[in-house]
């Protein structure tokens, strides 16, 4: 049972959906639900208009953009399609892996991309590898389209009353990896980590043991040129302030710190692996 009352709408297209988000106070979007419906039905959330933008053919599917150098991942794309795509796969796979841990299967297929990477208060999957591959989050509103740095957007930089449309993310190749250690009952990350190896250096986001999806700058910093054992890459992490890793339940900001460079060299060995 849902304990609260709302009114709900289906848009025929996008500018539809701006003007009633923007016009009704309260109105919120329905795209997968895998987190509004729960909170609807706890009263965690409230809405007074669901504005259900599921059948916006315009935000799904994944194509190369016109330069070829990204792929561009609309926000209606569920968390399978992202898993299996080719496209993704061969460029982007610390986007299809975050994908494949999200949930189980009936998550993954009504969760979307916008939806994981908009979800607050909540520890997903999706921004860290966003933020690990250079992503681009675009949004749209009443005024046009706008971007944002993924790792700004995580940290609640987008503008209000916007529709999130899609993910822009550089081709990379398989210099790529994502790692996770979940919680058993809700598969959430404990820790989470993403890295892409690039001719600057390593590209390096971690989730769940900290405060909020983050790149680790000092770290890349450490571990630019190699090597990327675990002694060195624990090495790196053991000079991050421990204040940086947020304990939880059961855990300690000591446990999550090394939890966070066991699964970090793991990421780099497997997606140095594939550079060979």
């Amino acid at each position: 049972m849902i304990l609260t009352e709302f009114d709900y709408v289906r848009p025929a297209g996008l500018d539809e959906a701006l003007a009633l988000l923007t016009g009704v106070r309260g109105a919120r979007i329905l795209a997968g639900g895998q987190s509004l419906l729960p909170d609807l039905r706890t009263g965690a959330e409230h809405a007074r208009l669901l504005v259900d933008i599921r059948r916006l053919e315009e935000l799904r599917g994944v194509r190369r953009d016109p330069g070829g150098w990204r792929l561009r991942i609309g926000a209606l794309t569920t968390l399978a399609e992202l898993a299996t795509d080719p496209l993704v796969l061969a460029e982007a796979p610390e986007l299809a892996a975050a994908a494949r841990s999200n949930g189980d299967p009936q998550v993954r297929n009504l969760g979307t991309v916008g939806g994981n990477l908009a979800a607050a208060g909540r520890a997903t999957d999706l921004p860290v590898a966003a933020i690990a591959a250079d992503a681009v989050v675009e949004t749209a509103g009443l005024d046009g389209r706008s971007a944002l740095p993924a790792e700004e957007f995580a940290a609640g930089s987008a503008p209000a009353d916007a529709v999130l449309t899609a993910l822009l993310v550089p081709a990379a190749g398989r210099a790529a990896a994502f790692e996770k250690t979940a919680d058993r009952a809700t598969r959430y990350p404990v820790c989470a980590t993403a890295v892409r190896i690039t001719p600057d250096g390593p590209r390096i986001a971690v989730t769940g043991a900290t405060s909020r999806a983050l790149r680790l700058r000092g770290v890349e910093d450490r571990l630019r040129g190699g090597p990327y054992s675990t002694d060195a890459v624990l090495a790196a992490f053991r000079a991050e302030p421990r204040e940086l890793f947020v304990p939880g339940r059961g855990t300690s900001a000591e446990y999550l710190g090394h939890l966070a460079g066991v699964l970090t060299a793991r990421a780099l060995q497997r997606a140095e692996q594939a550079l060979a």
